[in-house]
């Protein structure tokens, strides 16, 4: 079953059991996937699925610390219940161990030996983690190992 359509039987069982707050991040996940779709009009697949997740799990991370900061914990649990209704569709997240083996890997494949290379190793890792590791993380380990 691809990624899209376990969201929309997700949404069938959220409006089956008037989960309304479930079913309003479903719907507006759906809808990005949709609008995504129309714009470039092309049926996605299940990465490009991932990285209409991703970017909602960033917002509702943002929005989180920006409404932390000015003190509204009400709207505070309403983002985080949507971020934890969006973070079952991603895939299973890698272990710190995981990711540093896979920067050491993808830092010894390419040949990266300084900050300038940095480049050419987040071009491999984008592709290989995706959807399974904090890219802004996986960015700052690379950035420590390229500079020491």
């Amino acid at each position: 079953m691809s990624l899209k359509a376990r969201i929309t039987d997700d949404m069938k069982t959220a409006m089956r059991a008037k989960d309304a707050a479930r079913l309003g991040t479903i719907r507006l996940l759906l809808a990005a996937v949709k609008q995504k779709e129309v714009d470039d009009r092309i049926e996605l697949d299940d990465a490009t699925v991932s990285s209409i997740v991703e970017k909602l799990i960033k917002q509702r991370k943002d929005s989180i610390s920006q409404f932390q900061a000015a003190g509204r914990d009400d709207l505070v649990a309403a983002e985080q219940a949507e971020l934890v209704v969006l973070q079952a569709y991603l895939p299973e997240q890698l272990s710190a161990a995981e990711v540093e083996a896979a920067v050491a890997a993808a830092i010894a494949e390419s040949g990266a030996s300084s900050a300038k290379d940095m480049g050419r190793v987040m071009g491999l890792l984008k592709t290989r983690l995706a959807g399974r590791a904090d890219m802004g993380q996986v960015s700052a380990l690379i950035k420590i190992r390229l500079a020491g």
